[in-house]
Formats: structure tokens, C-alpha cells, sequence
């Protein structure tokens, strides 16, 4: 299993233990992939995971630019237009660091916003 992958499994196991309902995993659309989306509670959570070795030059939080953004916002968009919810839109990023001594998870409730989208 790849590191990108072992990161995501372990997202996804982390929501599961906190009651989360997981809708999606690797949902692709024109525009690019959303790594999850989920319930929680009043939230439909768009969920991006980067994991990054502890040795690595640049941080998992700094691969999720501008522009990364807006292609999940966009993805997000044609997720709504295909399974209309009234449930709030939310994005999440989860960044995963794998090291010799395990993993550390950081996870990001509201990470950034719909960026001015329509999201309803």
C-alpha cells in the first residue's frame, strides 16, 4: 500500500471512531478527486488527506494551495449537483506525517471556505 493510501485508511478509521458516516472514498470529477466525504452531524464534510514522510521538505498542510482548493471546491459542486443534501458544506484537510516512530494526524475542521461558490 502507497503512503498516500495508508494516510487515507487511517483518516478514515480515525471518523469512523468518531461516529462519522463515511459517504464517499476517492470521489472523481472532471475537475479533480475528493480523498472523502462524510457526515457529521449538520455537515457534509469534503475531506482532503495529504500525507507527507516526516523527512519530507515541504509539509502536508502547504500541498493544499489556492488552487488545490478551488478544484475541490469545484468537485465538491458536482458531488452536490449529483446527490442534492441539506446538509451545510464543510472542508475538512487531514494532514497525516508517517515517521520512523508511527503517525501524527492533524486534523482540520473548516480548513478553508466555499471561496464564494454557490454551494446550495
Amino acid at each position: 500500500m502507497n503512503r498516500g493510501a495508508y494516510g487515507e485508511e487511517q483518516v478514515a478509521g480515525l471518523l469512523r471512531g468518531k461516529g462519522w458516516k463515511l459517504l464517499e472514498q476517492n470521489y472523481h470529477s472532471r475537475y479533480g478527486e475528493i480523498d472523502m466525504i462524510a457526515m457529521d452531524g449538520p455537515y457534509i464534510v469534503f475531506i482532503e488527506v495529504k500525507t507527507r514522510a516526516q523527512d519530507a521538505g515541504t509539509g502536508p498542510l502547504e500541498a493544499v494551495t489556492p488552487a488545490k482548493q478551488r478544484r475541490i471546491i469545484q468537485t465538491a459542486l458536482c458531488y452536490l449537483q449529483e446527490h442534492p443534501s441539506r446538509l451545510q458544506p464543510r472542508f475538512d484537510v487531514a494532514a497525516v506525517v508517517v515517521g520512523e516512530e508511527g503517525l501524527a494526524i492533524e486534523y482540520l475542521e473548516d480548513a478553508f471556505d466555499g471561496g464564494g461558490y454557490e454551494l446550495f
